[in-house]
Order: C-alpha cells, then structure tokens, then sequence
C-alpha cells in the first residue's frame, strides 16, 4: 500500500450563478455551472503512524491547523471509515487565490476525500464521497468529479454536463477578497434582484456555442459587490478582445473568455502589470 499522493486541486469558475430561495437554516438555493479551470492547487497526502492530522502550506493566509477545510476533510474521512490507527500529513501548494470565488479550499477538500480513499483503499463509492463532501461545504461535493455541471439545491445537487470545447480564459483578482459569508448577507439584503434563467445558458452548453456561452454568462453577486478592481479588470478584459467578463462565484476573481490563446495571453499579461493576480488558463475536462 502507498503511503503517501500527489493530486492536482483544481480551481473553478461558474459561468452561471443565480440565487433562487433561502432554506430555514439560511443556506442559499442556488443555480449554477461549475467548470473547472487549469489552475491549480497541489495537495501532498502521507499517511503517518501518530494518528495526528497535520497541515503545512506555503501560504501564509491559509490556516494550518484544524480550521482548515482539508484538515476537516481527513478528519470526517477517518471517522467516517472508523479508523483511530492512522493520520495524515497534508501539504497543500496554494496557487488558487484565497476569497477569490474559484473553490480553492472547497477543491483542496475534495482532493483530501479522494486521496485517502485511494491511500487506505476504502473503496467509498461516489455517493459515500460526496455525502462527506457535503458535510464540509456546498462547493466540495462538485470537485469530487470536477468537468462542468449544473448546480442546484445549495450545490450539492449536481447535473453534469457535455463537456464543451476548450475555452481560453484570463483570471484575474485585486488585492482585497470577498468573504462568501458576507457578500451572501449582503444579497439577503437586497430587494428586486434581476435575476435570470440558466434555460439559455445550458442551452448554448448543450450547442458548445463558444459565442451562446459568453453571452449568457451571468453572476448575481456583482449587483452587492463594491470593490472596484472588480469593475475595472472586467473593463479591461472586455476592452482587450474578451467576449465576455464576469465575477467568479461570490468574489473577487474575475474570469474572461477570449477567443483565442494570443488574446488571452496579452491581456493577462496586462492585467499582471495592475494586479496582484493575473493567469491565462483553459477549461479542464477532468
């Protein structure tokens, strides 16, 4: 048996994201389209014989300790499976911004769920998986399997989708983050949101109309968002060849599509020279 695994965490973006009710407990209803992106995080897994869980990262922002969504993650894996012989040694390289909207620590969870699994040869079906992701946060249970799907419930109901054809994109995020906790409060405050249906979104998915897609991209939480890099990186994608540019899931990130790698390429390079973050990237069919 292996005792220790390398897994590429990837990012996501939502090409769609609408809210459409709030449950008693106050999580939100949602509809939404997860696409997972080629930007990484790696997370290193090694079984050791202490039975503690430990976390190290090479990012000073991200919390090594049990405050971190992978360290919960092992956690209700190795409850779950009923085991108090064995722990976890967790390294997690952050290349996925922190408060940014595109999953990172939702996606370092997923990828903690799936390692043991395959570390410990638990042989938990997708179902066990993600009845344990849900546990940890909306997000997690959609990186299980990552590709793109449609969303609803508060995210754990997942549709997954055809895969569409390589898009070429731009991510690019300020200095200041968004707290999902916060901006959800802010969209609670809100009367008379436009929103909009995801018919023509899946639509256009369903067609792998590259232009369909772009032009039906929408993200409810820029009505309550007040940071103005976010404004000003979709002008400028949207001035440099973008079809379109929108936020990512509750902030700050912001993704565009171009059409093509060379005006991706050119515009992140001139958004890098404003900001704190700027990468091409693709969508990953996982």
């Amino acid at each position: 048996m292996d005792n220790y695994i390398t897994l590429k965490a990837p990012a996501k973006i939502n090409l769609f994201l609408d809210i459409t009710g709030v449950r008693n407990d106050g999580y939100h209803f949602i509809e939404s389209v997860f696409q997972t992106i080629s930007i990484y995080d790696i997370v290193v897994l090694k079984l050791n014989d202490s039975n503690d869980i430990t976390i190290s990262t090479n990012d000073i922002n991200v919390p090594s300790n049990e405050k971190n969504i992978a360290y919960k993650a092992a956690k209700f894996f190795l409850n779950y499976i009923k085991t108090d012989k064995i722990g976890v040694d967790i390294y997690i390289e952050k290349n996925i911004p922190n408060q940014a909207g595109l999953g990172g620590g939702s996606s370092d969870a997923a990828a903690v769920l799936k390692g043991l699994n395959y570390l410990l040869d638990a042989k938990l079906s997708y179902e066990e998986l993600n009845n344990i992701a849900v546990e940890l946060g909306a997000d997690v249970p959609f990186f299980i399997n990552g590709g793109i799907a449609f969303a609803n419930g508060i995210g754990e109901i997942l549709t997954p989708l055809s895969p569409i054809s390589k898009l070429h994109l731009v991510v690019a995020k300020g200095k200041n983050g968004i707290s999902t906790v916060e901006a959800y409060k802010k969209i609670d405050t809100q009367y008379n949101l436009q929103h909009k249906s995801s018919e023509l979104i899946l639509q256009a998915i369903k067609s792998n109309d590259m232009i369909k897609i772009s032009n039906h991209c929408f993200n409810i939480f820029e009505y309550v968002t007040e940071l103005d890099d976010v404004f000003n990186i979709k002008k400028i994608m949207l001035d440099n060849n973008a079809l379109c540019s929108i936020m990512s899931g509750s902030g700050s990130a912001v993704f565009g599509i171009f059409p093509d790698e060379n005006s991706a390429s050119k515009c992140s390079d001139l958004l890098s020279k404003l900001y704190d973050f700027s990468m091409p990237c693709t969508t990953e069919i996982l």
